[in-house]
């Protein structure tokens, strides 16, 4: 039988209590913690907010990167050791931890207000850091030629070659409904039907031997590279990379483009908000997130940001008033409530 000693057990429970808050206060004193995607576009997010806002803020800062999950979000919270502050996430990411309550509400008046930002950036959980788009990309030194949108893209007799897109039904039905002559405006609407659902899969079967599925984000300009596909969906910014980094000579359609946005999110809970609330501001500036555009394609989400842009630069980016004119903002709320239904029933035709 163990020994009660209780001078002892009061000495070690005060030990204890100490040491516990005193580790309470170095997670209270904790750096701000900064997360996004790595690569790329978190070097070019180094180079005009991070860098710069530590040493106009004096803000101590880390950055690390992820690659998504609300899950781990989930753990982070409730788990009660959260050691991050701001997350970027997916439109999926912040719906879900919306609704969970997995991150802080947003308070716009601390950022500049809700009329600084493009409307599909604000949101009551997060605010836009970037908009990107799936967009019609082929090579055009191979291609004699250029495809004017999706409905060439299925045009094998006009265009011959293989095609690529992205496994899945998630853009996928999508694409497939605006080559078979819906209005982008219109897409969510058909698709919400069983009718909208078959038509889509039907105009699938019509190249269905001649596509070539990606996974991964390099692949659409590894397949276009090497000629194994003639035209492929990828994104926006692979192609930009591609071209300016290999010398790539690859051309995008930007009529009837998919768009969507990743967020900045606070998480609960975090010790760390003020600070939060600093970098948001600063890396909501146009001037700021005009000079991310310039180093990577991406559109970002304050109103004012394109103005102060080159029209070399504004031409390749997603939120060019030409570019984003007949573009569709994927729907999250339809994938969340129909990604399972639908994925198994893409699944079941494309092992046919």
């Amino acid at each position: 039988m163990l020994k009660r000693k209780t001078g002892k057990i009061a000495l070690g429970f005060a030990v204890a209590f100490s040491a516990s808050a005193a580790l309470a206060t170095v997670a209270q004193a904790r750096d701000l913690t900064v997360v996004s995607w790595g690569g790329a576009y978190q070097d070019a997010q180094k180079k005009v907010y991070f860098e710069p806002f530590k040493k106009a803020a004096g803000v101590a800062m880390n950055d690390e990167s992820w690659d998504g999950g609300v899950g781990v979000l989930r753990a982070k919270v409730q788990g009660g050791a959260a050691t991050w502050d701001l997350v970027q996430v997916e439109s999926d990411e912040l719906a879900v931890g919306c609704e969970e309550g997995l991150f802080e509400k947003m308070d716009y008046s601390k950022i500049g207000g809700e009329a600084a930002y493009i409307p599909p950036s604000v949101n009551p959980c997060g605010v836009g850091a970037i908009l990107y788009d799936f967009v019609l990309g082929y090579d055009k030194d191979k291609l004699k030629q250029a495809p004017n949108g999706w409905a060439d893209f299925f045009d094998t007799k006009k265009i011959p070659g293989k095609r690529a897109l992205r496994q899945g039904p998630k853009t996928t039905l999508e694409i497939a409904l605006m080559a078979d002559g819906v209005a982008p405006k219109d897409v969510y609407k058909v698709l919400a039907t069983d009718e909208g659902i078959e038509r889509a899969f039907k105009k699938l079967d019509t190249i269905k031997g001649d596509i070539v599925w990606w996974k991964a984000g390099a692949q659409p300009p590894q397949l276009l590279a090497s000629g194994e596909v003639a035209m492929t969906s990828v994104y926006n910014g692979r192609i930009d990379t591609a071209n300016k980094n290999d010398k790539k000579n690859f051309g995008i359609v930007w009529d009837g483009a998919l768009f969507t946005l990743d967020s900045w999110v606070i998480l609960k809970g975090s010790p760390n908000k003020d600070a939060a609330y600093k970098f948001l501001d600063f890396a909501g500036k146009a001037e700021n997130q005009s000079k991310l555009s310039q180093n990577i394609a991406y559109g970002t989400s304050n109103k004012d940001a394109a103005a102060l842009l080159a029209p070399a630069v504004l031409k390749d980016l997603p939120t060019a008033p030409d570019n984003i004119k007949n573009a569709v903002e994927i729907n999250v709320g339809f994938w969340l409530e129909n990604i399972d239904r639908l994925t198994e029933r893409f699944n079941k035709w494309a092992a046919k």
